[in-house]
């Protein structure tokens, strides 16, 4: 069988669960040690090290991209596809522009004024993979939130393959990125956290990686800011008896071409349902290209799960908290309320998770392996920084000053106290 299909008992979907986060934890490999030499190394020696990682992993030195090979690689691309990205650039513009956090000021009371700044951060770099996992849709998925949100410099690191994809650069174009830098691996994560040579230091760091480039970013939290460490993809499809098993079927797959780590899961109410759509993913997936791919990842990680009710399919899907829920029923915003746990929801047969994926708005760098519980996508709110705002006049303080003195007090901290007494000693 091509998906293996299991009738939910209380037990057969909590091993589905386990599988599922095995297998993040496995894709995360026992690398940390050697990531954590080459990142200490480039703390230590800076743009030496970097040069020296650079030359034996890219085969090459770090070199900034000039603006004008950006501008050839626009040139370069087919008209049909710089259509596409400009019109996805826009719609993932308009979207984080609806979002955008403002700062504000409230006046709670007479001499009591309180607020909140929100800035951009000053710089932010951008990780882009090179090779065959080149997506310049991810450039706009990373860049265009930064800009919205006022990032004052953005800086994307790519690895200097032999022919920088012509796609991601151009999409560097169109996202108003402002440098392009040739570096890849955890030399370029560990140049832009420590900052090396001409490589300066961010704030944050953004963007996918492999597993070093993962366990890079995980080292380099604290030092500065990253967005998540991301583990394989994963879509989960709750569909009723309603849904076209094709269409399912096809969006399934969608997610499982991924890699060999993707999962793809069913939860249905209709056993006949769950096995039309696992003949039907067999179907086309032997005729797609990854088709190896396709099926190591579906026989390892791909389930169907037949409950007696779509509100135990629902939560079910909270548990697992997948990176992409799509809901294709008959009326799915009724089971909407009873979803809280997902990177990205898909409501309806028209809104398939490609769709998400390039076209939307809403950024497709979306929570994995269960951290959808409590991380959030990425957006505007990636890139801001907030900053508390106080202001009261003398007679404000001075209503409040016995309470603060006794807190401070409680807690031993007599100096704390006594920054409030000395403003108004004169009045004893």
């Amino acid at each position: 069988m091509f998906l293996k299909t299991v009738l939910a008992d209380g037990q057969a979907e909590q091993a589905v669960i386990r599988e599922m986060k095995a297998r993040a934890e496995g894709a995360r490999g026992d690398i940390e040690k050697t990531v954590r030499a080459i990142m200490d190394d480039v703390k230590a020696r800076g743009f030496d090290a970097v040069c020296e990682y650079a030359e034996k992993f890219d085969k090459k030195a770090p070199y900034v991209v000039e603006p004008s090979v950006l501008d050839e690689a626009y040139r370069a691309c087919p008209p049909e596809l710089i259509r596409a990205l400009e019109k996805a650039a826009a719609n993932i513009r308009d979207y984080h522009e609806q979002m955008l956090a403002k700062s504000w000021e409230w006046k709670r009371a007479a001499g009591e004024t309180l607020g909140q700044t929100v800035r951009g951060l000053a710089r932010v770099g951008i990780y882009v993979p090179g090779g065959t996992a080149a997506y310049p849709s991810s450039v706009l998925m990373n860049a265009i939130p930064a800009k919205v949100a006022g990032v004052g410099e953005i800086i994307m690191v790519t690895p200097p393959t032999d022919n920088m994809s012509r796609e991601v650069l151009a999409a560097a174009r169109i996202a108003g990125v402002d440098t392009v830098i040739a570096v890849g691996g955890v030399q370029a994560i560990a140049a832009l956290t420590y900052g090396a040579g001409f490589i300066p230091q961010v704030d944050k760091i953004v963007g996918p990686g492999n597993a070093f480039v993962a366990a890079a970013k995980k080292l380099a939290f604290g030092t500065v800011d990253i967005d998540m460490i991301a583990g394989p993809s994963e879509v989960l499809v709750i569909a009723d008896r309603t849904a076209d098993p094709v269409w399912v079927a096809a969006d399934l797959l969608s997610q499982a071409e991924h890699d060999r780590l993707a999962s793809a899961v069913l939860l249905t109410d209709s056993m006949a349902q769950a096995q039309a759509i696992g003949a039907e993913m067999e179907r086309m997936a032997r005729k797609l290209p990854r088709w190896d791919i396709i099926r190591e990842s579906v026989q390892n990680y791909g389930c169907a799960i037949v409950f007696a009710n779509l509100q135990d399919a629902c939560r079910m899907a909270d548990i697992v908290a997948p990176e992409h829920l799509e809901v294709v029923t008959e009326k799915p915003r009724e089971l909407l309320p009873y979803l809280h746990n997902a990177g990205a929801i898909f409501l309806g047969q028209y809104a398939p998770e490609p769709l998400g994926d390039y076209m939307a708005g809403p950024c497709h760098v979306l929570p994995t392996s269960g951290t959808a519980r409590f991380f959030s996508p990425l957006s505007t709110d990636t890139f801001l920084k907030k900053t508390s705002i106080i202001e009261y006049t003398r007679d404000a303080l001075q209503g409040y000053a016995q309470d603060i003195i006794a807190l401070a007090e409680s807690e031993h901290l007599d100096a704390h106290a006594n920054s409030i007494a000395v403003r108004f000693a004169e009045d004893k």
